[in-house]
């Protein structure tokens, strides 16, 4: 599954939901959680599931649930579960005991499941459990408004809204989590949704560090987001290079090619960027 754009879209608004699925994102995200208040949860499980009953074209379809300890989760999942969502978004992940309790409620749903694992203090010292426990697991997300409110913090963010220290870790983790796993590392929403410069930046800067894919709070988002995490010919071509280049000398450790030296790691990056493309 390809997941360079997760756009969020509220549960309670199916006119959002509809217009969606045109806008190029690889997934959407309907989200149960954050984006709906606690009076109009039951009308939003309504919704999504009459949604993910329709029509299907185009992006994948995830659904985000409720914390698992809040007493809303069972009802997120029996409402939706009946009408096969491609996957689910777990908030406030905290490492093994998150995901076999997730993985054990989906019973035979085929969804993938989707933690964000920095959510609380907790998740943070339990970041290796998560590879080895499901074969449903896709890929490790982080966010940077819940963890703040955890401790105390007035903010996760400079003024020129860079991560403070506190949360430029949680990122890192999640992305080190996700390649202990051998799942996607998905970078966290730019609030700034007006700001596409900025974006446009902020989503280089992860494709740069090795996340695979972005989550997205408006459509407009979107686009930036896939070119940010879609490789370039130029960098696929030098790729298909290294490989052949390998694949002409067998057994070699190290090679010369274009007048620089490559040797394994350089193919094994070299063989995971034409596996994404």
């Amino acid at each position: 599954m390809k997941l360079r754009s997760l756009l969020f879209v509220p549960g309670d608004r199916p006119d959002r939901m509809e217009k969606a699925l045109d806008v190029g994102a690889d997934a959407l995200i309907l989200d149960l959680e954050d984006a709906v208040s606690p009076e109009s949860k039951p009308a939003a499980r309504e919704a999504v599931a009459s949604f993910l009953r329709g029509d299907r074209r185009g992006p994948a379809l995830f659904v985000r649930i409720n914390p698992l300890d809040g007493g809303l989760a069972d009802a997120d999942l029996a409402a939706i579960l009946s009408a096969d969502p491609d996957g689910i978004v777990l908030p406030k992940a905290e490492g093994t005991t998150s995901l076999q309790l997730l993985d054990a409620m989906l019973g035979g749903s085929r969804a993938k499941i989707l933690p964000i694992v920095t959510e609380t203090p907790a998740a943070l010292f339990r970041m290796d459990g998560y590879g080895g426990v499901t074969e449903r697991l896709i890929g490790l997300t982080w966010g940077a408004e819940d963890l703040p409110a955890a401790i105390g913090a007035a903010t996760s963010r400079e003024d020129d809204g860079s991560y403070t220290p506190p949360y430029q870790l949680a990122r890192s983790l999640t992305l080190f989590a996700a390649g202990v796993a051998g799942v996607a590392p998905i970078e966290t929403v730019y609030p700034a949704f007006r700001d596409l410069e900025g974006l446009a930046a902020y989503a280089a800067r992860g494709a740069r560090d090795g996340f695979t894919g972005m989550m997205a709070i408006h459509p407009a988002q979107v686009p930036v987001i896939n070119h940010a995490f879609t490789p370039s010919e130029e960098a696929l071509a030098q790729a298909r290079a290294i490989v052949a280049a390998f694949e002409a000398n067998p057994g070699a450790g190290v090679l010369s090619l274009d007048g620089r030296m490559i040797d394994t790691p350089h193919l094994k990056q070299a063989r995971r960027l034409l596996d994404r493309a």
